[in-house]
């Protein structure tokens, strides 16, 4: 039985160690989370604390490692694994630069002319100011990190473009990504490479603001259904040669990328796309909706990326013909406790929550769960979805309700 071990501790990470678990092999992730407990080993590393996963590995005999989390990533798990032959599925930090820092991103799109929203960088409070004098509204305000849920806000005015911008540099932050906002269809193509050859694994229609209707502030994903009707073959066509052309540049540079590569982008209006960003795994609102579509062993898959027989071993990523929707939920408050968990067929990821005394999971405030529903036409998913979602209660709930609303046969 082979042991595979998930640096991360998020909604992701529970969907993989749940997709992991109906194989035959024993799944630990470090540090996971107290949801997590319930369908995997867990151990008390942070992801974060490479030098120490590697000690777990060693002493434990651990096969593969999948390091899902960006912190894990950054702290160049893979490089430090590889040195010591360990097998790693992900990407090494100095390859991973544009897909864990803004600022690197745009400035890879642009040298590589890759279509993406006019963009400033600035490190100046002052600078940033007199950019937005001239900037067409709305614009999007960004921090440089990949940070999930803060740093980011789309403003209609100058005036709030202004405050929050000085609010940035006020709070410590050393870089500020401001960019146009292009209005269009939201959606992440998922690419999985070896860092030489790259194939597609789904498109996935994104929701990022909080509330119905683009409203609300802007997220990291309130929701999301795939495969993504909406994207046509010539357009996946057309984004896979871009990221083609970003894993050449990589490996000219002698800094390949071996992971998955998620290119967030925008349907514009005029039927042309354009690259908002590139992420190191797949979100967390969409990690279960994806990885209920993969028909493939995901452990082959990933292995034969860590020992470079991808190539020979996949012409294609198998992909069921259901279709996935998933809705994250949220709350308004702490420690409420959330029932009607065991009444729900679809699926659950958890964000980290906790147990109180009588075993019961209450609320963070923010991101608490995504629901997933896998059926094989998108709206009887969609339908289902939402009648779960209903079971479950507690005091300060809060999500989209208009998720793939617009379905009809698909």
């Amino acid at each position: 039985m082979k042991k595979i071990l998930i640096a991360g501790s998020s909604a992701k990470e529970y969907a993989l160690a749940n997709k992991l678990k109906s194989y035959d092999c024993e799944v630990t992730v470090a540090p996971g989370n107290e949801r997590i407990k319930d369908i995997a080993n867990c151990v008390d590393i942070r992801e974060g604390n490479v030098k120490e996963l590697l000690e777990y590995v060693l002493e434990n005999g651990i096969d593969l490692t999948v390091a899902s989390s960006s912190e894990a990533i950054k702290n160049d798990i893979s490089t430090l694994f590889q040195a010591n032959e360990q097998l790693i599925f992900a990407p090494a930090k100095n390859s991973a630069d544009a897909m864990l820092s803004r600022s690197a991103c745009k400035k890879l799109l642009y040298r590589l002319h890759i279509p993406t929203p006019r963009f400033g960088i600035f490190e100046k409070s002052s600078m940033a100011i007199d950019y937005l004098k001239n900037a067409p509204m709305p614009q999007v305000i960004r921090t440089d990190s990949d940070e999930a849920n803060t740093g980011r806000l789309v403003c209609t005015t100058f005036s709030d473009a202004k405050t929050y911008t000085e609010d940035l540099f006020a709070r410590g932050e050393e870089k500020v990504v401001l960019e146009d906002y292009v209005y269009g269809h939201d959606f992440t193509l998922y690419v999985i490479t070896d860092g030489y050859q790259a194939l597609p694994i789904t498109s996935v229609a994104n929701y990022k603001f909080a509330q119905d209707g683009k409203g609300g502030i802007l997220t990291s994903g309130t929701g999301a259904f795939t495969p993504d009707y909406k994207i046509s073959a010539e357009t996946e066509k057309n984004i896979m040669k871009q990221v083609q052309n970003i894993l050449s540049f990589l490996e000219r540079r002698g800094t390949p990328y071996m992971g998955i590569i998620g290119a967030d982008c925008v349907l514009r209006e005029d039927g042309k796309f354009s690259v908002l960003d590139l992420k190191p795994f797949l979100a967390d609102h969409d990690a279960q909706a994806v990885l209920n579509l993969i028909d493939e062993n995901l452990i082959t898959l990933f292995e034969a990326c860590a020992v470079g027989s991808f190539a020979d071993d996949f012409e294609t990523v198998k992909i069921s013909d259901s279709s996935s929707v998933s809705c994250v939920i949220s709350s308004r408050f702490e420690q409420k406790v959330i029932e009607g968990l065991d009444l729900v067929e679809s699926d659950i990821t958890f964000f980290p929550l906790k147990k109180n005394n009588y075993l019961e999971y209450e609320t963070i405030e923010g991101r608490n769960l995504v629901l997933t529903k896998t059926a094989k036409t998108l709206s009887r998913a969609r339908k289902q979805l939402y009648e779960d979602i209903e079971q479950i209660k507690f005091d300060g709930k809060k999500y989209r309700t208009d998720i793939c609303g617009q379905v009809d046969n698909f």
